[in-house]
């Protein structure tokens, strides 16, 4: 974890894994928000949610309320590999098989968009006619009556076993063939601006809006490292790679406690050092700058773009969590416009729960995002991880 938390007390500890836990379910709740108006326009949606758009979760496919995409889905996988990768630092004394955790994490993550659902383990004909009762793996709950977050809900076999994460929730093109390339990184691979081997032209949004979680759990230039050559994996634009890396690093300094204005300043600085780094770099300047003119609006959102692509994701995702102050109304400002509202939706709820910890979100929209035990329980189980000593 960062270095910043690593003291031996346990208010540090608990800050730390309110941090994670928010990040996530912030990331999963900005997402369940954005997802049923992705793709509409700014006057679709005030067409058919009122003048102020989306006010808080809206019923999306099949009515359902509180669905999350591919973002939250892959950014739980990256958490995964993490766990994964630090559990394997500690047996093994090296810290340099992450690439490959990463990779098959989201191997396992193309699976569920191409199966209905686990795989079934075969019969066991050993088992006793009255096994001993076991607290069960939670379900996708119902929107209408979500049950409560429990303790332990982890499945025994990871994230692939979870029977609500085998949903396609409009994956992008590149991450789903980037995957299927099965390519990683090397973990010394020089960034320095040059395309990457896998969709050399793709700078989408979907690597940045699944990187969070590197900034949880390392120091900003490692996070931002980290990130940028796990980026490659499906988009291999300096674009894509330098956003991603950036969002990652400003999580990382919001974990270590600092203000969201700094973590951005601090990240353009690390940004400055790496060729090619200028369309990142001029996006979040450009949110710095909108987000310092006043009262925040949806059409001064739509001026940093669409979120479609890496840097418009994530200077949306940025301008929100600025330029409003209420948590609420932060996420509401990043989805109410055209485009990519669920992806622009996450980054700025990641952010905000690095800021204000789960206990910061509002609890009665968080009480509905899918999954949410799981995510609660797989973020402990990443502040658990790094916070050993």
């Amino acid at each position: 974890m960062n270095e910043q938390w690593r003291k031996p007390s346990w208010e540090a500890a608990v800050a730390y894994r309110a941090r994670v836990r928010g990040c996530l379910l912030g990331g999963a709740l900005g997402d369940a928000l954005g997802y049923p108006v992705e793709f509409s326009s700014l006057d679709r949606i005030r067409a058919s949610h009122g003048a102020r758009g989306v006010t808080g979760l809206v019923p999306g496919a099949h009515g359902a309320v509180g669905l999350v995409s591919d973002d939250t889905q892959m950014t739980l996988f990256t958490a995964e590999a993490l766990i994964q990768a630090r559990a394997r630092t500690g047996e093994q004394g090296s810290a340099d098989g992450w690439p490959l955790l990463l990779r098959r994490a989201y191997e396992r993550w193309l699976e569920t968009q191409s199966k209905p659902g686990p795989q079934q383990p075969p019969p066991q004909h050993s088992v006793p006619q009255h096994p001993v009762s076991q607290h069960p793996v939670p379900q996708h709950p119902d929107p209408q009556h979500p049950v409560p977050p429990q303790a332990g809900t982890a499945a025994p076999g990871g994230l692939v076993t979870e029977p609500w994460l085998y949903a396609r929730r409009a994956p992008g093109n590149a991450c789903l063939s980037g995957v299927a390339r099965m390519y990683h990184p090397d973990p010394a691979l020089p960034l320095d601006g040059r395309p990457g081997e896998v969709n050399p032209d793709s700078k989408g949004c979907g690597a940045v809006m699944r990187s969070a979680p590197f900034g949880l759990v390392h120091p900003a230039e490692t996070a931002f490292a980290m990130a940028a050559r796990g980026a490659q994996i499906t988009h291999g634009h300096p674009t894509g790679y330098y956003a991603a890396g950036a969002f990652a690093a400003i999580v990382a300094h919001l974990v270590a406690g600092d203000s969201l204005e700094g973590a951005v300043l601090r990240t353009l600085r690390l940004l400055a050092r790496h060729p090619g780094h200028e369309e990142t770099s001029a996006a979040l300047r450009e949110a710095l700058d909108l987000a310092a003119e006043g009262v925040p609006t949806a059409e001064k959102a739509e001026t940093l773009g669409a979120g479609w692509v890496a840097e418009e994701a994530l200077a949306i995702g940025v301008y929100g969590a600025l330029a409003e102050p209420r948590v609420e109304q932060a996420l509401l400002l990043s989805v109410n416009h055209s485009g990519d509202s669920d992806s622009t939706g996450s980054i700025c709820g990641n952010l905000l729960g690095a800021v204000h910890g789960d206990v910061g979100l509002p609890h009665s929209w968080v009480a509905h995002v899918e999954g949410r035990a799981r995510i609660a329980a797989l973020a402990d189980d990443l502040a658990a991880e790094y916070a050993r000593a």
